[in-house]
């Protein structure tokens, strides 16, 4: 795997910098100040990997932050045990420090696995993870414990996978916006009915990326942070980017405003969505919801005419 970042600018090469010195540094103090501190999981506790993938690391990023479009950093973390993988107890103060450092001038996307886990899914040949062995870029790396060596999923497997994965998640989809249709239908009844709308409108989006990623790669991350998953379905084909206009700062709010939803319109008194956002993030997401079903349909067709030839 490679270790050199020379592609990137300097700024980027620092902000990486930056983030992999965060990462190790609130990592330990996680591991040493949390409860059952003694345990031997725990004192042994170490980041194995962080390995930079997606856009960056494949050198296609995006840089356009006057029109709303600028690429985020992905980074997966591999440690050495899974419940080192837990996000509240070992990465939440990471991810919020590197939110707030002025250093660091973009999104920072992270996913954590442990080692077994990623080599397990190689050998299972899942697209996601053989890319990211193809094209990462490792930020920090212990030596001695290296990847297992990807294995080719067989196509009548591959084909069979991807169809299960549309079938289910494009019916969960459906269902989801067409709660959230109804209850945008009864906005004029109140908060408590436009944040339940916004809610399901959420769990449509999230939906579609699951089922778009799932079908592409037979991977999804453990977030719910659409922002997120996104980018990293955008990554795999641009056409999904005009399902969000980003030009217009009242488009990202939008955008924003939905992603909060999944917390806020559940628990916050404060939160609310009006009709006109309402309407017009059910738009955006019905576009969505038809370009990943083209896209999906088309992925395990191919598939499907791989395992027949």
């Amino acid at each position: 795997m490679r270790s050199d970042l020379e592609h990137l600018p300097e700024r980027q090469q620092r902000e990486l910098q930056r983030v992999r010195d965060i990462l190790l540094a609130g990592f330990e103090a996680a591991r040493i100040s949390g409860g059952g501190a003694n345990s031997g999981w725990r004192r042994g506790g170490q980041i194995l990997k962080i390995i930079l993938f997606g856009s960056y690391a494949r050198a296609d990023w995006v840089d356009e932050p006057e029109n709303g479009y600028l690429s985020d950093f992905d980074l997966l973390i591999v440690v050495n045990h899974e419940k080192l993988t837990n996000i509240a107890d070992y990465w939440w103060n990471s991810e919020d420090e590197i939110l707030r450092d002025p250093a660091i001038g973009r999104t920072v996307n992270l996913i954590v696995h442990d080692l077994q886990d990623v080599n397990d899914a190689l050998r299972r040949g899942e697209y996601f993870w053989t890319d990211i062995v193809r094209d990462g870029i490792a930020l920090y790396e212990i030596p001695g414990h290296p990847f297992q060596t990807p294995q080719p999923i067989a196509p009548a497997d591959a084909y069979s996978t991807a169809d299960r994965h549309f079938l289910s998640k494009i019916a969960d989809l459906d269902l989801w916006l067409r709660d959230a249709q109804n209850h945008i239908a009864e906005e004029a009844d109140g908060q408590h009915v436009r944040k339940r709308a916004a809610f399901e409108l959420h769990q449509a989006v999230e939906t579609a990326y699951a089922c778009f990623l799932l079908v592409h790669t037979f991977y999804f991350p453990r977030s719910h942070n659409i922002k997120f998953l996104r980018s990293l379905a955008e990554a795999l084909n641009v056409e999904l980017v005009e399902a969000w206009p980003r030009e217009s700062r009242f488009d990202r709010r939008r955008f924003e405003l939905l992603k909060r939803a999944y917390v806020e319109a559940r628990y916050s008194d404060q939160y609310d969505a009006s009709a006109e956002d309402l309407d017009w993030l059910m738009a955006r997401a019905k576009h969505l919801r038809d370009r990943v079903a083209e896209s999906s349909r088309a992925r395990v067709e191919d598939l499907r005419l791989k395992a027949e030839s």
